[in-house]
């Protein structure tokens, strides 16, 4: 049987929860554990219901793949055009989106772990970074960096944060947050204000 693109749901499950159990292996596990059976198992369906929501498991990775794109490089590049007052402003837009549950850190991580053995993804993952570093580039450019200088600032932003992920660096959120306005200012070469700080905190901790 092939998927037909309905929201078929009961004893064959739905296409939500197979990606949501996917999604769940690949975070915790790494792509090998993404496969059908221990899947249906897990969602206490049989093997076969899986063939209605996806042809393959290919086209299971390729939706978990689609799905990363979602929950990381389209909500950073939002954040790196969003509206602000100031390039500092800018600036804790974008640490808004690392901080916060719009860029998806555990996926993120899943995704590199997979590209070290997978060189379609390991593409992905490059025009992911090149994409990504071209969004906070043309950020700071708005803000009147010269373009050679914004370049530098956005690879040492976006390397930053990715190395917090790739590390798996764990910062107590108190001191992370008293950290921000320094690395804004060497981001941007500007400090954020303190109204800027106290939006800032507010949208992370409500």
């Amino acid at each position: 049987m092939k998927q037909n693109g309905a929201a078929e749901s009961g004893w064959r499950g739905s296409r939500e929860g197979w990606l949501e159990a996917g999604y769940h292996a690949l975070i915790e596990n790494g792509v090998e554990a993404v496969k059908i059976l221990p899947l249906a198992k897990q969602l206490n369906l049989s093997r076969t219901s899986f063939y209605w929501f996806f042809q393959d498991r290919e086209a299971l990775l390729e939706a978990l793949t689609d799905g990363w794109h979602e929950k990381t490089t389209v909500p950073l590049i939002r954040a790196a055009t969003e509206y602000a007052d100031s390039v500092a402003e800018a600036m804790l837009n974008v640490l808004a989106c690392f901080l916060s549950d719009n860029f998806d850190a555990r996926l993120e991580f899943a995704l590199r772990s997979w590209a070290l053995q997978d060189a379609g993804i390991a593409q992905k993952i490059e025009a992911a970074d090149t994409a990504r570093l071209a969004a906070l580039r043309d950020m700071l450019m708005r803000w009147d960096h010269p373009q050679d200088a914004a370049d530098i600032r956005a690879r040492t932003i976006y390397l930053t944060q990715i190395g917090y992920i790739s590390m798996r660096a764990h910062e107590d959120l108190a001191v992370r947050m008293s950290r921000i306005p320094t690395y804004v200012q060497i981001y941007t070469g500007t400090l954020p204000q303190p109204r800027e700080m106290a939006r800032f905190s507010a949208r992370l901790l409500g």
